[in-house]
């Protein structure tokens, strides 16, 4: 299929047939040929998935994943591809045209002086902690009463939480399945180009529990997925341990490949995705990683970390980049 051809060419929405009213969440609004996920915390309604990309969806997982395990507390298991080749560019257009994002602020202090600097990447998030649930209409209730929370549980966080859109759910029940774990946090990165990145870090908060499981899922553009283990500290009179002075480990990960990330591996390892240049350097690159997050404070966390007190950004075909969104 050519890359010039449009999403609406490909799904050609004129055949579809619409969903039985009853059958869908009462936080589903409807347009003339559209289902969307709407709630009081999204900028703007966010489309369903077509009929045809789900089901081109449903032959996931694509391959099986390969364990490596091969050096100490690193337990990963590589999908290559995860979701199907067919499937995984029109998704990667699908949720880049559909989604809202934001470029979070935050300030950091060199030689005495403040210097206010944009998170190299565009990030949004879905989801709440286990001490809370959504209900079909999107209301938020304790997990443990069924009553509504409290009105201050969440707030510190820098915008209320809001639900997965239908979109981003149906992927993360896939990934269930398959991984055999659940998830109640969905967390979006947009790499524009080569020069967004992530630095090494680890996802080894106390809010995401022991040994959690984080299934990491990339769409667009290939780019380097690099780890290496935490420095271990020497023994007293012994030299460096050998581990500390090995290469990082590098997966290319492809549109469509997912590394799943579990046991030991978080409060062992970091992990990064580097700037690039060269070949491929200008495009695109979607990750999508779903995670469980089991205390409170996971809900702020993420939403202070990926939505912050910045503006919504929205892709602009037209212009073939990311722009500030204006509410038109």
């Amino acid at each position: 299929m050519s890359k010039k051809r449009t999403l609406d060419n490909f799904f050609n929405p004129g055949t579809q047939k619409r969903a039985r009213l009853d059958s869908i969440p009462a936080n589903t609004q409807t347009t003339s040929t559209t289902l969307t996920s709407a709630h009081s915390t999204y900028p703007h309604p966010v489309p369903h998935l077509p009929p045809r990309l789900t089901s081109l969806l449903a032959s996931t997982p694509a391959s099986a994943g390969k364990e490596i395990n091969h050096q100490p507390s690193l337990d990963l298991l590589y999908f290559q591809p995860y979701i199907p080749i067919t499937a995984s560019l029109p998704l990667f257009n699908f949720l880049r045209e559909n989604l809202f994002f934001y470029r979070v602020q935050y300030t950091i202090k060199r030689y005495g002086k403040e210097t206010q600097i944009n998170t190299p990447r565009f990030t949004t998030v879905f989801g709440v902690d286990t001490s809370s649930l959504f209900t079909p209409s999107g209301d938020l209730i304790d997990s443990q009463t069924s009553k509504p929370i409290p009105s201050d549980r969440y707030k510190s966080c820098a915008c209320p939480p809001r639900p997965l859109p239908q979109c981003l759910d149906h992927l993360r029940q896939i990934t269930e399945k398959v991984t055999g774990a659940t998830y109640n946090f969905c967390l979006v990165n947009y790499y524009a180009n080569g020069a967004d990145s992530i630095s090494y870090h680890s996802d080894d908060e106390r809010f995401l529990g022991p040994n959690p499981s984080i299934a990491s899922l990339s769409l667009g553009a290939t780019r380097d997925f690099l780890m290496k283990h935490k420095p271990i500290p020497p023994t007293e009179g012994d030299p460096s341990p050998e581990q500390n002075s090995k290469p990082p480990l590098k997966l290319a990960l492809g549109s469509g490949d997912m590394v799943l990330m579990r046991g030991q591996t978080q409060a062992n390892w970091l992990h990064s995705i580097p700037k690039r240049k060269g070949k491929g350097s200008q495009e695109g690159r979607i990750n999508i990683t779903f995670r469980k997050g089991v205390e409170r404070y996971s809900t702020q966390n993420y939403y202070q970390y990926n939505v912050g007190q910045g503006r919504v950004w929205r892709w602009d075909g037209g212009r073939g980049e990311m722009r500030e969104w204006d509410g038109a």
